[in-house]
Parts: structure tokens; sequence; C-alpha cells
């Protein structure tokens, strides 16, 4: 009677999906925003966020990967960003008393580019104007008059010595502007063969005027220096105030234009004295060629242009930025260098924006285990939105530069909301390791790894499928294979009356069951094309899995699935390898002598056995002590291990395979191989919820279909799991069928009475056991053991 009322009926095994709901959904798709389905606590942390403009408002996305999170905030930003100004555009311009230091200007959106075009307009009509300016007679005029001023002073003084010179028969000459002197003799001029043949005395005597003549030259032009300095000033004081006479008009019709932006008026007047002065430098050479006007508009506009930052359109939404590598420079902005002539420069120009610059008056999406990753870029994000102001300067370990120039720019103010997207564990761990996180994120938006199984939201989540299909895949869905994807989404979530949030899965199984469609050339994916996509991903997973089956099949690894044997029972195990999971059956064996030992779990012993396990094995003492050991002291000794497990083991839901193998060696009574069983238990016998179920039962089911149905193989599970049970269709068959079975169990009592066919026995008011019943033979037995070990009270 226990077998037939702990036994599933094949209708309990899965969910009911009701396929002509599917049909109505598919035929009117549901009208309404689908950018969450479920998740109402997430949807309400978000709102609350964005609504508050307070500092520290910041947000948390707490969930696993594949849960939509991006998707969904991103839609939702952007939904919000539509309510919200354009931000401010920044650029740089450079700073002319530091260079060191550019300065940061900020402009309307679309102000910028206009900006930025007419300082390049300037510069054009600089080069236009210059070296041309200098041509006008007016500035001709007034350098011929200052040359000439400087030439009459010169030739006057020549004048004087020359006159002297003739007087005393020397003549004076100027060749390639050196000023010589020669002897004259009867009215003509000697060379020097000439002079060679006078008579010595008359040699000595001329050699004697012309030393004193240049001692007179000298004299006269004592002067010239100071004649030259000041002709070259007044010359430059002519180009300054030609060059400035032609820029003047230039930028005060941009004056006039940028009245209003006093940052901007402020750099247009330090601009005109550097213009200037570019001028006089670059410029004011009138011999120099017309044809390296590019190269002079390439040198006027790396010191005078502006370096646009950040820059919008009228009416654009706030930014929705997301940074997929949260490096320092990705996130603060960085500073290009370049090599010239074997030295390391850099200019206002090469500032380069980062994610904060273009998320400033919006919103930032951020992986958080990348920018925890980093403890400069959390430790600059957390000193930017305390400070209000983008974080700018490159951390030392991050510099080559050594000695190099540097720049240290005007900092940017800082108005952005910052989302992380992180996992539960690391929230966790940053509440306790920082004590800055929960100032700065006071915000969490938990991403919920469930959604009910409502009619909405299996209506939305049919309509998110039929969009994915039809604008991504050009493809149609039956109703059939959207049947199959409301199976495999309750398989995700492992519950009967719920639905995954894992969307991401779902959508790779529908763009998977395409691919199988298009080898059928159809675009149309019926429920077939479902089933083979499952089983094209279970095949290219499942190498592990069907080793495992193999080396059971080749009788390496032990476990029975007939007949009966005295503390052995098959236990249901779950590997998780990578992305897949599956169901493994493993035997536990358990051994009982006289002593004192306890139950020794060997698995503990050889440090293979993680903690949670060990709890579990612990608590067959307390569940034996509190059953039997009323009268006497429990005094045993008792092995249990998992056969051939090198691996590590973790989980307390073997406690009940261990405990029944304990118990059928207490009793030395047989247990029915033929059935696997898995649960956790507590002290007192109740039998506890597992997680994995159905790919354990499925693991068991392929061994025992490889080696033949008998019609008496099955599995107990515990009765609280059946709201989990989302089997698959084979399984379901052999249920329905009856070569399988599923039992569901509440108590240790019926899970025994199930394996070894006999009654469990009940405790009656004197506190014992109907005779012959299983748990008199343990009492029997554990009391024999005590008297063993401790001696009868006869003795």
């Amino acid at each position: 009677m226990t077998i037939k009322t702990n036994q599933l009926s094949v209708k309990t095994l899965t969910p009911s999906i009701d396929l002509q709901q599917i049909s109505s959904c598919m035929a009117a798709p549901y009208p309404d925003d689908l950018s969450f389905i479920g998740q109402q606590r997430a949807r309400s942390a978000i709102d609350f966020s964005l609504g508050m403009e307070l500092q520290g408002y910041n947000l948390y996305v707490m969930g696993e990967a594949a849960l939509g999170r991006f998707t969904l905030v991103k839609d939702k930003l952007t939904a919000h960003s539509k309510t919200r100004k354009t931000p401010l555009e920044w650029l740089y311009v450079n700073n002319f008393e530091d260079h060191r230091e550019p300065i940061a200007i900020c402009l309307a959106a679309g102000e910028s580019k206009l900006f930025c075009a007419d300082i390049d307009s300037l510069i054009d009509e600089i080069i236009d104007t210059f070296p041309a300016a200098f041509d006008n007679p007016g500035y001709q005029r007034k350098k011929k008059s200052i040359d000439a001023a400087f030439n009459t002073k010169y030739d006057q003084a020549i004048d004087l010595v020359e006159a002297k010179a003739i007087t005393q028969g020397i003549v004076l000459f100027e060749d390639n502007g050196v000023i010589s002197f020669a002897p004259v003799v009867d009215g003509k001029q000697l060379d020097e063969t000439q002079f060679a043949a006078l008579p010595e005395t008359l040699r000595t005597e001329i050699f004697a005027r012309i030393t004193a003549l240049e001692d007179d030259l000298n004299e006269a032009l004592i002067e010239l220096p100071r004649w030259k300095r000041e002709s070259s000033e007044k010359l430059r004081e002519l180009k300054r105030a030609t060059a400035e006479q032609a820029i003047k008009p230039l930028l005060k019709e941009l004056e006039h234009k940028y009245a209003t932006q006093i940052g901007i008026l402020k750099y247009f007047k330090e601009l005109r004295k550097e213009l200037i002065d570019a001028v006089l430098e670059w410029l004011a050479d009138e011999s120099e060629e017309k044809n390296e006007d590019l190269d002079k508009k390439a040198m006027l506009a790396d010191y005078f242009a502006p370096n646009l930052i950040v820059d919008y359109k009228e009416d654009d939404p706030a930014p929705v930025v997301y940074e997929p590598n949260p490096t320092f420079g990705n996130v603060f902005g960085k500073v290009e260098y370049s090599s010239q002539q074997g030295s390391v420069v850099t200019s206002y120009r090469s500032i380069q924006a980062g994610a904060l610059h273009k998320a400033n008056g919006g919103y930032l999406i951020m992986d958080a285990e990348k920018v925890m990753a980093n403890p400069q870029v959390w430790d600059g994000l957390k000193l930017s939105l305390k400070a209000h102001h983008i974080k700018n300067d490159l951390p030392a370990q991050e510099s080559s530069l050594g000695g190099s120039f540097t720049l240290r720019p005007q900092l940017i103010p800082l108005d952005v909301k910052i989302i992380l997207l992180g996992s539960r564990d690391l929230y966790y761990l940053m509440q306790d390791y920082d004590d800055e996180f929960n100032e700065f994120f006071r915000v969490l938006a938990d991403f919920e790894y469930f959604i009910p199984d409502s009619d909405k939201y299996r209506y939305q989540l049919i309509t998110r499928v039929q969009q994915h299909v039809s604008e991504n895949l050009s493809s149609d869905l039956s109703a059939q294979a959207m049947a199959r994807l409301m199976y495999f989404s309750y398989r995700q979530a492992e519950h009967q009356s719920k639905l995954s949030a894992r969307f991401a899965d779902i959508l790779e199984l529908v763009n998977e069951a395409h691919y199988y469609a298009r080898q059928d050339t159809s675009n149309y994916i019926e429920a077939f094309h479902i089933d083979e996509a499952l089983q094209g991903k279970e095949y290219r997973t499942g190498q592990i899995s069907e080793n495992m089956l193999d080396e059971i099949k080749e009788g390496h690894t032990l476990i029975d699935t007939q007949g009966q044997a005295v503390g052995k029972v098959n236990g249901l195990t779950v590997l998780h390898i990578g992305d897949t999971s599956f169901g493994s059956p493993a035997r536990i064996t358990a051994t009982v002598y006289a002593g004192s030992d306890g139950v020794l779990d060997i698995e503990r012993e050889a440090e293979l056995g993680k903690a949670i396990h060990s709890k579990g094995v612990m608590l067959l003492t307390g569940y034996l002590g509190n059953k039997y050991a009323q009268e006497f002291a429990l005094t045993l000794s008792a092995n249990i291990a998992i056969e051939q497990s090198y691996g590590y083991i973790d989980g307390d839901s073997a406690s009940l395979a261990e405990l029944c193998a304990l118990l059928s060696a207490i009793t030395r009574l047989p247990i029915n191989q033929s059935i696997a069983l898995t649960g956790s238990i507590n002290q007192h016998g109740e039998v506890q919820a597992i997680g994995g179920v159905n790919e354990k039962i499925e693991g068991f089911f392929k061994l025992c279909k490889m080696r033949g149905l008998t019609g008496d193989q099955g599995v107990i599970i515990p009765k609280s799991n059946r709201v989990n049970l989302v089997l698959n269709d084979e399984v379901c068959r052999a249920v329905e069928q009856e070569k399988f079975h599923v039992y569901a169990v509440a108590t240790v009592d019926e899970a025994l009475e199930i394996l070894m066919g006999k009654e469990a026995g009940d405790l009656s008011k004197k506190g014992t056991y109907a005779k012959d019943t299983i748990n008199d033979v343990a009492l029997q037995r554990l009391s024999g053991i005590a008297d063993i070990v401790n001696g009868s009270d006869s003795e």
C-alpha cells in the first residue's frame, strides 16, 4: 500500500501547458511594453533610483547572467533619458599662461561644433591675411622710413671718415658689406702689387695713415649696434601694430557672437596676444612661399583650435553609456602621447574623453566585477562621485613616461547616475569590505531567477519570443514549438508554477532551432526543431555523462539496477560541469559492527566531503539516537561511503540514501537495487527538498534504459519536490507505461518501506514497535550491539 500511495502519476511529472491558450496569445500579441517581464521588485528599485536626484542614489543591479539585466536596464534608462534635458557640451582650449593646465569650457548642445568651426575659419583668415598684410603700402612706407633712418645715420658716419681719408690720399670702398681702405698715388688707386713696389718709408707712412683711419671709422660706427637695435625694435613694433590692426576685426566679430559666453570671451582675450605672437613668429616672413600654408594651418590648429570632448545635437536625450572594459583610461579619459625627435610630447589636443565624460548628464552602466577588479578605477570612481568632478590624474603605475611633459586638465563637473551590474555575492562582499559602498550605491535592484507562472507573464513571454523570431530570424513559430519553449522555461526554473527569468537561454534555444529549420529549408520553426536543438546541445555537451554511463555498462563502476543487497543503495547525484548539468547514480554503502566509534563518514575522513555533506552525515547519529536509543546508550561503529567517488562531494541530498544504507546494514534487511533515491533528512526523520531533481531522475532512467527496463525500477524523491518535476517526454512515457516509477516520500519510514518491501512500524505508547517491522529489527540490533560493547544488565 505504501508503494501505491507514494507512487506519482504521469500527470504530476510535468506542468500542464494549454496549447489553445498559446495559440490565442500568438494570434494577438501583447499590446504593452515588454521591457520588463515580471521583476516587479527590480522595476520598482530602478524607478526609485532614477527618480532620486540626490547624491548617493546610484544603482546596483543584482542577479545572475542571462536574466536580461543589461537589456532591461538599458531599455528603462533609454526611455527615462528622453525626459531629461540635453547635457552641456565640453571642450578643452589651450591655457596660454600654463600649457600644462588646459582650460575646460562648456557650451549648450550643438554650439561646440559651431565654435570649433569659427576658430577653424579664423585660422584660415589669419593664413589668408598674413603675410599679405605686410604688403600694405602704409606698412611698406613706414618700414622704408625706418630703414632710411638707419641708413642715413650709417651713411653720415661713413661720409665723415671718407672725406678725411681723401685728404690723406686714401680711398674708402665697401665690398660685400666689408669696408676697406686703399692708397692713391698720382690719382690712381694702387693694388697690392703696385703697393709692394713702393719704397719702404712710403709704405710705412701709408700703413700709419690707414690705421688711423680705421680707428676713426670704428669711432664713427660705435653707435651702430644701438642704431640697429632701435631700427629692429621699431620694425617689430610696426609689425605687431600691423598684425594687431589686421587681427582685431577678425576677433571682434567672434567676440560679439559669443558675448554671453564669459569663458570664451576670456579665452579670446588671451587669444588676441597669442595670435599676434604666432603671426610674428610663423607668418611674418614675406619671402616664405605660399605652398607651405597647409603646414602653417596645422601648427596654428595645434595651438589654438579647441579639443571637443563631448558633443550633442539639440534636443538629444540624456546619454546612456555602457563601458564594457572599465580601465582607468576608458572610464576617466586619457592623454595620448607622441614621439618627436626622441622626446615624448603631448598637448591639450591629445586629451581623450572617457566613459564618465560621455555619460555626464546621463547614465553610465558598467560590470561591477570588472570595476572592482581594478582598485584604481573603484577608488577613482568614489573620489569623482564624492567631489562631483571627473578625476583625470593618471595613476603612477599606469604611466611609463617618467619625467616627461604631462597635463593637469581643468576638472569637469560630474552629474551622472552610475549603474553597476553584478552578482549577489559581490554585492554583500563590497558591503562588508568597503564602508563607502553603501554611501554611493544606496539602491539595490534585485533580479529574480524566476517569474510567476501567470496568464499575463506567459502572454508577455510568448509575445517576446515572437518579436525575436520575426525581427531577428525573419521566420515564424508554431504553437507547438512555443509550447516546447514554455516547457523549457519551466525546466530552467525547475518548477511547475514558475517560469525562468533567463530569457537569454530561451532566445538562444530559438536561434538554434532556427538553424535546424533552415537545414530543412523551412522558415517555420516547429516543435521537433526545438527538440532537435535540445538534443543537439545535449549531444555536444554530453560526452562526460556518456562516458560515465559507459563505465557502468562495462562494469568499471559498480551499480546494480536489479536484485537486492544489504547495506547498499543507489543514490542520485547531479554534476555541474561548465554550463551543463546531468544526473549520475552512485552506489552508497554502509557497514556496521560492534564498537563505539560512532558513524564514520569516510568522505570526510579522506577530506573529500565538504561541510554540508559532512553535516548531513552527522545528522544520522541524531536520527538514530532519537528514533531508537531512548532506553539504552547508542553505541556502534559504522562506516558510510559513496563508492568509487574520487572528487569533492558537497550537499546533503545523499543523507536519506546514506541513512537507508546504514539501517539496512544495522537490520541486515536487503534493499531493492532497482530503486534509487535522493533527499535530505533532519534528525526527526522528515525528508527535505533537494535540488537538481529532474537531472537526477533522468540520469538513473538512462542507466536503467541502457540495461533494459524491467518495470520494477524507479526513484524515490522528497514529497516537497513534486512541484519541481519537469521531466522529459521519454521518462513520462515510461511512467505512463508502468516501465518506470517515481515515488514521493515525506519520511524516512516511507522510503524504507518502498526499498525493503516491509512495514516500517509505528512507535507504540509503550515505546516499542510491532514485531518484525523494520524499526523493531533496528531497535533490537542496536540494543544488542550496545549490550556487546557496554555489557548487559545480567552480566
